[in-house]
């Protein structure tokens, strides 16, 4: 979820940087050209003061008007040599009333000839194009001679842009510079804040992780976030404490039940034995009911040991998973022999995270019913493996196996398939397996074994992390 939010919150950010920079940015380079527009307007305007009263052109008998347009070309000489900046006053007639450097004409078209014909209009630039730094071209500024109200002359100035460009650049690098810095200080208030808000989720996250695995007493701990967070994880307490309790309540009826029945079931079982010995030996009626008796204390001690599973705390420890396995296979091979059913293992030392004592009342269920429902003259194999993050044992037999509607079935509490009703059993063995399995982090799967049983898989974390 971070990886979500926190690229949200640090786009608005930029976004609003850039909305905040870029015009300040466009601002800045228009101030500068600004600054040097209006000091050109100065010259221009100085320079057509000393054009004003030349404005015919050269006279043997105009001494004054000589004197005056040396005058001139002396000032525009001066400004070229000192500023870098083409400066020229010409006629209308396009003829140069004064230029310097002397090899500067007005030119036909572009810029200069564009701010010459406005001025001859008696307008004096104000507004040129804005020059930005990538471009190199020259800021042109023009400015009309009147005399008696007329435009006889125009003054116009040719000015590089390096210097007001690299101004410019160097402005908006501070702007850059400034805008990173508050990008940082903004990623950093982003990661603050989306921390603050997610802890509580992904505390919130892990204890239902914890309690859907089995650990029902995981609770979210107080931490800070939102007051909304902070409600839902109070709220959310309070249901796995109102959860725990329900559930208490069933396993401790189960366990109570159970125990309480079987006292008045071994009573109820002995007079029947008592009732046997007074009717004539073989009678199938008395039989039958010893036969069901039997089965009910078998299934009420299956409910207290499921109980028992179910809310016990399993005892967790690095296990070698192939050596317990093989250890099993070793306990169930004289009943698989006396059935006549092959039951080998392969299991390699392997280690992995489990309670010992669950894992094994787990594998002698699976066990259990593989060899049961194993004809004779077939085989039951165990093997141990690993894929890095968890250990499996897997038990395969070539029993009639199960269809895929029975798979689904298959572990609920009391579910015996059609076909093996008359095999003895509750129904509750791989109830009782996958109890035991969840509470160490632990599971158990069914697949189909070709060409003909079942496979069924343990599956245990290799270590604590895995869980």
């Amino acid at each position: 979820m971070r990886t979500r939010l926190l690229p949200l919150l640090i786009v608005l950010m930029a976004a609003v940087l850039l909305a905040l920079g870029v015009p300040l940015a466009v601002s800045l380079a228009g101030a500068q050209q600004q600054r040097v527009v209006v000091d050109r307007i100065d010259d221009t305007a100085r320079f057509a003061a000393l054009a004003q009263f030349v404005t015919e052109p050269s006279d043997p008998a105009g001494s004054d008007i000589d004197e005056r347009r040396e005058t001139l070309r002396s000032e525009l000489r001066s400004y070229h040599d000192v500023y870098g900046i083409r400066a020229g006053v010409f006629y209308r007639n396009d003829s140069p009333m004064a230029h310097a450097p002397d090899d500067w004409y007005l030119p036909r078209t572009g810029e200069v000839r564009a701010a010459f014909q406005e001025a001859l209009l008696s307008r004096r630039s104000h507004d040129p194009q804005q020059v930005w730094p990538w471009e190199r071209r020259s800021l042109v500024v023009a400015s009309p001679v009147i005399r008696d109200g007329d435009v006889v002359a125009v003054v116009v100035t040719d000015s590089p842009t390096g210097q007001m460009r690299s101004r410019i650049l160097k402005g908006w690098l501070v702007i850059a510079a400034g805008e990173a810095a508050a990008m940082l200080l903004a990623v950093g208030a982003a990661l603050r804040l989306t921390g603050w808000v997610l802890r509580p989720v992904r505390i919130l996250d892990a204890t239902t992780h914890d309690i859907a695995t089995g650990r029902l007493k995981s609770r979210v701990a107080a931490a800070g976030g939102p007051p909304e967070l902070r409600r839902l994880a109070r709220s959310f307490n309070e249901m796995a404490d109102n959860v725990e309790n329900v559930l208490e309540q069933q396993r401790a009826f189960v366990a109570d039940a159970s125990h309480q029945l079987r006292n008045p079931l071994s009573a109820l079982l002995l007079r029947i034995e008592l009732l046997a010995l007074e009717l004539p030996e073989g009678n199938e009626e008395i039989a039958s009911v010893q036969a069901e008796g039997k089965r009910l204390a078998q299934v009420l001690d299956d409910l207290l040991d499921l109980a028992l599973a179910e809310h016990s705390e399993p005892q967790l420890q690095v296990t070698d998973i192939g050596a317990l396995a093989a250890e099993r296979v070793a306990a169930w091979s004289p009943t698989a022999q006396a059935k006549g059913v092959r039951l080998t293992g392969d299991c390699p030392p392997t280690t992995g995270w489990a309670d010992p004592v669950a894992l094994s009342s787990a594998l002698d269920a699976v066990i259990d019913n593989a060899v049961k429902f194993t004809p004779e003259g077939e085989s039951v194999e165990v093997t141990v493996g690993s894929n890095g993050d968890t250990v499996s044992v897997v038990v395969t037999d070539n029993g009639p196996g199960l269809t895929d509607e029975e798979l689904t079935r298959i572990g609920d509490r009391f579910w015996r398939s059609g076909r093996h009703q008359n095999i003895k059993g509750s129904g509750l063995g791989l109830s009782i397996t996958r109890a035991l399995l969840a509470a160490g982090g632990g599971s158990i799967t069914y697949d189909h074994h070709e060409p003909h049983g079942l496979k069924v898989t343990v599956t245990v974390p290799r270590n604590a992390s895995a869980r």
